[in-house]
């Protein structure tokens, strides 16, 4: 079966069409700027590229152009759309509401359209995808939600309660919920299968390092812990969100800034982070470049952030009374030998211990990145968000 995975953004669409016989990528692409002037439409297959303009009003229009790019010209993979059995959405929130990936009905449309307010940058233009997937490839292709959530729904209340008043949780559902979930589960399942272990017998922290970072403590197989919360401001220092701050930060700076509500989240969302420490950039890339021409607050910006990273590595250890493995993932995490160097530096006493040559390396999938005699493995596993909602899509459109 083939499998369209889609990612849509408020006006963009990500894309990957999987033939799931073997879980080889036949094209991938991205619509940008949907819904503003300059729109176009970038599609990769057979080793070339191709990049268009086209106008995209709306993500109908955009997956009408997905479909033309996937079935006409150079780019062809398919001969007609209806050679894809199934599409798999990706969801960043799912609440407490979905537990598992699902067959898309407009009920579950309508339930994350409702629980937008979680994420509603990302839940409105889910739906919005949903929608138009649902007209330009008709009622009888199956879709499917997979939500960035789910895997951390394991957490026990301990784990994802906040010290407020417990009526705001029961009247407005207020408690840790995290992210990166899917991206979570692939490296963990990824680590074990490489390891060599079934993931019941291991006590892991993932750490998912980009743009937007957080970390997770997965034992046994389930997340018992991590550092996003109600929403994915929480945890590191990120791109341009602050990560965790006391609560009276936040009142104090309205106070003294004059700004409120959502002025005061976008601040918090937009203009914090490497990009409000450096005031460089919100790319760790061009904050590293800075910090080693001698830019003070630029070296504060990476010093924050493997430091606050390490403070999680160790209380998710002591969390799970142990450690088998640190996996780290992410565009950072996969890419940044230096932030990987520091997270794991003096941490032998928790059995952790870097191989500074095997940090260099690149061009795998997974590499095994532990010195020969660290108790703990320490791993860089390239996650595969799209091949995890391929394989749930699969799961559930064949099921019997």
């Amino acid at each position: 079966m083939k499998i369209l995975v889609i990612n849509c953004g408020s006006s963009s669409l990500k894309y990957q069409l999987i033939d799931m016989t073997d879980e080889s990528v036949l094209c991938k692409g991205l619509c940008e700027r949907i819904g503003i002037e300059g729109s176009k439409i970038t599609h990769q297959a057979h080793g070339g590229k191709w990049s268009v303009e086209v106008p995209f009003p709306t993500h109908t229009e955009a997956f009408m152009k997905v479909v033309e790019m996937m079935t006409t010209g150079e780019g062809a993979v398919v001969a007609d759309k209806s050679e894809i059995g199934a599409i798999g959405h990706r969801i960043v929130q799912g609440a407490e509401f979905f537990t598992k990936s699902e067959i898309v009905t407009d009920a579950i449309i309508d339930k994350i359209e409702e629980i937008a307010p979680l994420a509603p940058v990302h839940n409105l233009a889910h739906v919005q995808g949903l929608r138009s997937a649902k007209k330009v490839f008709g009622a009888d292709v199956p879709n499917v939600v997979v939500f960035d959530t789910t895997f951390h729904q394991t957490m026990p209340p301990k784990a994802y309660m906040y010290g407020v008043p417990y009526e705001m949780y029961e009247k407005y559902a207020i408690r840790r919920y995290g992210a990166h979930g899917t991206s979570h589960r692939y490296v963990s399942m990824a680590a074990a299968q490489f390891l060599g272990k079934d993931p019941s017998e291991l006590k892991m922290v993932t750490c998912h390092l980009g743009n937007g970072s957080s970390i997770t403590a997965v034992d046994g197989g389930k997340c018992v812990d991590t550092s996003m919360g109600l929403t994915p401001l929480a945890g590191v220092l990120m791109g341009t969100r602050c990560g965790d701050v006391d609560p009276s930060v936040v009142t104090y700076m309205e106070q003294k800034l004059g700004i409120h509500g959502q002025e005061m989240a976008d601040y918090l969302n937009k203009k914090s982070g490497l990009l409000g420490i450096s005031g460089v950039s919100s790319d760790m890339r061009d904050v590293t470049g800075a910090a080693d021409q001698g830019n003070e607050r630029a070296q504060l910006a990476t010093d924050m952030l493997k430091y606050q990273i390490k403070k999680y590595v160790g209380a998710y250890a002591a969390a799970m009374g142990g450690l088998d493995c640190v996996v780290f993932t992410g565009g950072i995490g996969e890419n940044d030998d230096r932030v990987r160097l520091g997270v794991c530096e003096n941490m032998e006493f928790l059995g952790i211990k870097l191989d500074p040559e095997k940090n260099k390396l690149r061009g795998q999938d997974i590499i095994d990145l532990s010195a020969a005699d660290s108790r703990v493995k320490v791993l860089m596993v390239c996650t595969n968000e799209e091949l995890m909602i391929a394989r749930d899509t699969l799961a559930l459109v064949t099921a019997k």
